[in-house]
């Protein structure tokens, strides 16, 4: 089987199944963004959470959380207010954690060309940690991920051990982040909007694909966003890109079973 047909099937297979998340359902914030993707023939995605604020009742014996042992006292995809983090704490009988995470979407791409424009888009939008994972099978993933996230605990063995202004806060910087996080999906959205229209353009002049396949990707040490992504990247958001860490690329080969 072709490396194309075997990625066709992957793909029908992986959008045949059931969600299998605690929600059951794409989030509204990403949904747009999910469609747009498993709407292109290069691309799948395999899991997605649009972002969330969550209260975790952990380990009483550390902050060690599995995801698949703990209590969810609270979760939420929007702005969350103190009433409702005080009322889940009374629920607690661990160590309760107040968490933001910020959006995690995983790709499966036919070619690691198309993560690399993925990735690109994925980085210039703000999300500065993504990485691309390469297995032995063929199978070229792209996480798309962030450094805003918060993770604070609030109580220990059920004792709530800071005060409720500290809590208002807490969901204040969580709200912003929630806010900011939203903003970078909008804005992974558009540039990669422009980003499949441009590769459309190429596909349709060989001269110019050849001219871009000869650039090597992993050789750039600084891209043009501007080109990047039209005019997603305002100044005031190319200065913020700036200070964060530069995220690199990186990539893992698995093991063949894979």
């Amino acid at each position: 089987m072709d490396r194309g047909a075997e990625f066709r099937r992957w793909k029908a297979q992986c959008l045949s199944k059931a969600d299998l998340s605690r929600k059951g359902s794409v989030d509204e914030d990403v949904a747009e963004l999910v469609q747009l993707l498993n709407g292109r023939e290069q691309f799948f995605t395999t899991s997605s959470c649009a972002g969330r604020i969550l209260l975790l009742d952990g380990n009483i014996n550390g902050f060690e959380v599995q995801k698949q042992n703990c209590c969810w006292l609270l979760v939420t995809h929007k702005p969350c207010v103190k009433d409702d983090v005080i009322v889940a704490l009374k629920k607690a009988n661990g160590d309760a954690i107040l968490k933001f995470e910020p959006l995690i979407l995983h790709v499966q791409c036919r070619e690691l060309q198309d993560a690399q424009i993925l990735h690109s888009v994925a980085i210039d939008s703000g999300f500065r940690n993504s990485g691309i994972t390469v297995g032995k099978r063929g199978k070229t993933m792209l996480a798309v991920r962030s450094t805003h996230g918060l993770e604070v605990p609030l109580s220990h063995k059920g004792k709530l051990m800071v005060t409720e202004e500290y809590i208002d806060f807490l969901l204040e910087t969580a709200n912003q982040k929630m806010e900011e996080n939203k903003k970078r999906i909008e804005r992974f959205y558009n540039c990669l909007q422009h980003a499949l229209e441009r590769e459309s353009i190429t596909d349709l002049n060989p001269k110019e694909k050849i001219i871009k396949k000869n650039n090597s990707y992993s050789r750039k040490k600084k891209r043009n966003r501007e080109k990047a992504c039209g005019k997603c990247v305002t100044e005031d958001n190319d200065k913020e890109l700036e200070n964060d860490d530069d995220p690199g690329v990186s990539v893992t080969i698995f093991p063949e079973g894979y």
